[in-house]
């Protein structure tokens, strides 16, 4: 690896630059991500997951880079172009751009009209106007007609000289970077509607006549006016100075950098106006439309880099939820006309029992569904009822209250489950395979239990993007969009282990070292053969060699089986360091773990070697302690309130709990049980300045909400997370459930605001009524 490119990573990262020398080692050696950071802190001095992803992504950017700067200096060369200046300037280039616009005056092209002008002899003509402006452009463009190649009158002459001159000016790489960042700063993007499609494209009516400063575009307003662009909405175009500028001859300031680049100035000589004429054309013609791509090809990638880490960001607390664990389930997925189909799962999440019971329209048959699912709950020792949040999800959750108060003996919980993905699970490949015998539409009920025992075991058998918890998530570059996913998929589920003894094949693909295909392998080992006794026994399954074991093994996780260590975090090539401590303490390994006082009284520095420093000792002794800690919070459910079952039944300043369903940008929304999700704006988060919606709100998380506003005929509803209202203390008009994150942030002082609004304006969080409109607007945009 090039040293500057682990300098650079380090300096990006604010580590040392050995720490990324050592990653990149590992890295290029096949190590996985989560297997350096979690079994390689000695190498990497403790670089973190989070760092090490942003560590592989500059790695391959940089790289490609290197390559393409060799592709470059090589092609220069064979021209017999490469000067020392201009290997010294592309050797220092630190980015693709810099580096195409130094190669792009030598870059093979179609033959141009500069070129086609030099061919006709032309060159001289263009050379003698720039350097002696006293001769007259018509005069001298007589002497070089040429018939022959199009030249035929002085018009023409001069036309194939200023192609020529704006080629040249157009592609010095200096005056391209200095314009490009120049409009960065101080262009404007502005939209206007195609009349064709007004009407059509109703939708984006905010930006049929809208423009802001292109730096300060937010990714979700960027996205909107990309994706009516695409449609054929909106005209987009950059605006770099004045639209009409009160002296049309004076340049503009694109105009004036190339003026000041080249020399150009009106000093009344006779080809001065001319020389003018070639700026103007060079800045309209060949640099504004390059930067216009250029600059927009920065918003969007801008734009959809954020989009991405909101989804990723949002996909990882879901993944992350609280799992209700190994507890039989009833689930439900609710319907009408065709009835609720349900399934019954056991605590290990086989299917043991279905039903389709009709509680609703036409059939009403209300008793006879309770009775059925009180004998499924009775027959198969069921501890909770999970209801998914679709069609029905209300009417349906009302029947479980009143199960529950007709079998109080059952001692059953309800859970309304979020459904999304569901289907799509049902419809799979996957699906088939593992319920073969269940028709499609019960395989939704049994995907709506299994998601309340573990949502990261389930929800891995679903494409990211069916789990509706991005924004804009069809706009953006699918492939980077996929990636970023991915490797929150594998961060997550190595985060929180594997059973190898239970986990689906599609769960055991996304462990450390594990594909798809090791992953079936090991399935149909363990159906063969039994369940697995020790980590040793996984080296029988074919194909599973010592560099996959290495990788894998402390991610699975082989309950009660013959080594206790083996149900823990702890990687088998450290437990010599566990022998070491078990004869220092002299106990057995059963009577040390969860021996807090003992543990902590230890000094990891007394058990390392030349292989295992302090970093990993301390693990080691943290997993003894609480060997195979799920790093996931407490499982907790909200309670709906009773009599709140549609928008019509919402009241302003009704204090509610709800699940919160999404985060992006400009907020979170919130199921509070009406089947229209609730918004609290960023502004209405907390008692204090939120820059980042993540910070008080996660997908999946319990929370209390205040209502703000309901409009029943756009069906929006607007809340809050904060219980004060501005006439004094909100009077909670519902049953009190438990607290959800963010509830105690309201103590905290200070305003602060939050960017939001056209043109980056700011608007104050004490007022929420238009950034309400304006994020409900956004949210609708997303939708369509």
């Amino acid at each position: 690896m090039p040293q500057n490119i682990s300098q650079r990573i380090a300096e990006e990262l604010g580590v040392r630059e050995s720490q990324i020398t050592a990653a990149v080692r590992l890295l290029d050696e096949g190590a996985t991500v989560p297997f350096i950071a979690r079994y390689r802190k000695e190498a990497t001095e403790g670089l973190d997951d989070s760092q090490l992803r942003t560590l592989e992504e500059r790695l391959g950017y940089l790289r490609e880079l290197e390559d393409r700067r060799q592709t470059v200096i090589d092609t220069i060369r064979e021209q017999g172009k490469l000067t020392d200046e201009l290997a010294a300037q592309i050797a220092a280039a630190d980015t693709k751009t810099r580096l195409e616009d130094l190669y792009a005056p030598y870059k093979p092209k179609r033959r141009t009209k500069g070129q086609k002008a030099i061919e006709a002899g032309l060159e001289p003509l263009a050379r003698t106007l720039y350097e002696d402006p006293t001769q007259d452009p018509e005069t001298l463009a007589a002497e070089y007609l040429n018939p022959e190649h199009e030249v035929s009158d002085v018009k023409a002459a001069l036309e194939g000289a200023r192609a020529i001159l704006m080629e040249e000016w157009a592609e010095d790489p200096e005056l391209v970077g200095e314009l490009r960042e120049y409009a960065w700063e101080h262009g404007v993007l502005r939209s206007a509607v195609v009349e064709e499609q007004r009407q059509a494209g109703a939708k984006f009516s905010d930006y049929f006549d809208y423009r802001e400063p292109i730096k300060d575009i937010p990714s979700h307003r960027a996205l909107a006016l990309f994706r009516g662009r695409k449609e054929g909405v909106l005209k987009l175009d950059l605006i770099v100075g004045e639209e009409e500028p009160e002296n049309p001859r004076a340049y503009g300031p694109g105009e004036s950098h190339i003026a000041a680049r080249f020399g150009i100035r009106d000093s009344g000589r006779a080809a001065d106006a001319w020389l003018a004429e070639v700026v103007r054309y060079t800045w309209r013609v060949k640099v504004l439309t390059k930067l216009e791509t250029e600059l927009t090809t920065r918003l969007r990638e801008r734009a959809e880099e954020e989009a991405i880490r909101v989804f990723g960001g949002n996909l990882h607390d879901l993944l992350l939820a609280a799992p209700a664990g190994t507890r039989p389930v009833i689930g439900i997925d609710p319907g009408l006309r065709t009835g609720c189909k349900v399934a019954v799962v056991d605590a290990t999440g086989k299917v043991v029992d279905t039903a389709t019971i009709y509680p609703h329209e036409p059939k009403k048959q209300w008793d006879q569904s309770i009775a059925a699912l009180a004998d499924l709950a009775k027959k198969h020792d069921a501890a909770l009822v999970a209801i998914g949040n679709g069609t029905a999800s209300r009417e349906t959750d009302r029947l479980a209250v009143d199960l529950l108060k007709a079998h109080p003996e059952l001692g059953l919980q309800k859970v309304v489950v979020s459904e999304a993905g569901a289907s799509v699970y049902s419809a799979s490949e996957q699906a088939s395979k593992e319920l073969p015998e269940l028709d499609v539409s019960l395989r939704g009920a049994v995907s709506i239990a299994r998601r309340l025992q573990d949502p990261l075991a389930e929800l891995v058998k679903i494409d990211p993007g069916s789990i509706g918890v991005g924004q804009y998530q069809h706009d953006v570059s699918q492939s980077r969009l996929a990636r970023t996913l991915d490797a929150v998929v594998e961060d997550c589920v190595n985060a929180v282990g594997v059973d190898a003894n239970t986990a689906s094949a599609p769960l055991l693909t996304r462990v450390s070292g594990l594909n798809a295909n090791l992953a079936q392998r090991l399935v149909e080992y363990r159906n063969e053969h039994g369940a697995f006794r020790s980590r040793e026994d996984l080296k029988a399954v074919p194909r599973l060699g010592d560099k996959t074991f290495e990788q894998a093994a402390g991610f699975l996780r082989i309950q009660d089986g013959d080594n206790p260590l083996d149900a823990s975090a702890v990687h088998p090539e450290a437990y010599p360091v566990v022998q070491r401590i078990l004869e220092d303490a002299g106990r057995r390994i059963d009577q040390v773990l969860g021996d807090s006082r003992l543990l902590k009284s230890l000094r990891p520095e007394a058990y390392t070697d030349d292989r295992f420093g302090v970093p990993t000792v301390t693990d080691i002794l943290a997993e003894l302690d609480k060997p195979g800690r799920d790093p996931r919070p407490e499982f907790e459910t909200a309670s709906f309130r009773e009599g709140v079952e549609k928008l019509e039944d919402l009241e302003p300043d009704m204090i509610l709990e709800g699940v919160v369903t999404n985060v992006t940008n400009f907020g979170a929304f919130v199921d509070v049980g009406v089947h229209q999700d609730g918004l609290v704006h960023i502004s209405q988060m907390a008692d204090r300045y939120v820059s980042d919606p993540r910070e008080v709100a996660k997908p999946g998380a319990v929370v209390k909400v205040r209502v703000l506003e309901v409009d029943t005929e756009r069906r929006r509803i607007g809340l809050s997370m904060k219980m004060q209202t501005e006439a004094g203390e909100g009077q909670p008009t519902g049953k009190k459930g438990k607290q959800g994150p963010g509830q105690d942030q309201g103590k905290s002082k200070g305003g602060g605001k939050n960017p939001k609004g056209k043109a980056g304006k700011e608007k104050p969080q004490s007022e929420p009524q238009g950034a309400l409109a304006e994020a409900f607007r956004r949210a609708r945009e997303d939708k369509d």
